[in-house]
């Protein structure tokens, strides 16, 4: 019997070590580069669209903390105020400009909490003292009046008449001539709106 032809003894080892690699080839369920490459990219698109549904999440919770941290405003605090209201020359009245300061006060915090109000008179140097005494009166119950006009009680409010006794700028110039300007300054109401009282302290109750 005729037998096979010899390997080359210098290819036996080779062949010796390809061999499981050819038998690793045939056997089935092992994938090859070409399928993990195609698996890959089958795959990415999942990853990809899964990553918005975390974002609605945040951003709704994100909503929901902004309503809840919202937070209680401040109360203003209190204080007294002061107003000077200019008269005309013989006006016993406010004119228009006035009234506008008076209705502004009207606005105040410290006006609605509803304190007691002081109103002060005055008139300039010309004429005698017992006529500026009355006219700065006059000015001075005018001005009450229009506060009562609009709503406020006439308890609240006290009336001080003072004349010329308090300027506030002069009625005469250096040279003894007439200020005009200073006359009108002097001619005025000053109204003070103090802060209410605090109520009582509770009396103890006795004890049994």
């Amino acid at each position: 019997m005729r037998g096979l032809p010899a390997i080359p003894s210098i290819l036996a080892p080779a062949a010796l070590l390809a061999a499981p690699l050819l038998l690793a080839g045939c056997q089935p369920g092992q994938p090859t580069s070409d399928d993990a490459t195609e698996a890959a990219a089958t795959d990415a698109p999942r990853n990809v669209m899964a990553e918005p549904e975390a974002d609605d999440t945040i951003v709704k919770k994100s909503i929901i903390r902004a309503e809840v941290d919202a937070g209680p405003t401040d109360t203003p605090v209190l204080e007294p105020i002061q107003v000077v209201v200019p008269y005309p020359a013989n006006g016993a009245k406010p004119d228009d400009a006035g009234k506008a300061l008076l209705d502004d006060l009207l606005t105040k915090p410290t006006f609605l909490a509803a304190g007691p109000i002081t109103i002060w008179g005055h008139s300039d140097s010309r004429g005698s003292d017992a006529e500026n005494l009355a006219a700065s009166r006059r000015r001075a119950e005018a001005a009450r009046d229009y506060l009562e006009s609009k709503g406020v009680t006439k308890e609240r409010i006290t009336v001080i008449p003072l004349g010329e006794s308090r300027p506030i700028a002069p009625n005469r110039k250096l040279d003894g001539s007439d200020d005009p300007e200073g006359r009108a300054k002097n001619r005025r109401v000053e109204i003070k709106v103090d802060i209410p009282a605090p109520p009582p302290a509770a009396e103890p109750q006795p004890s049994n």
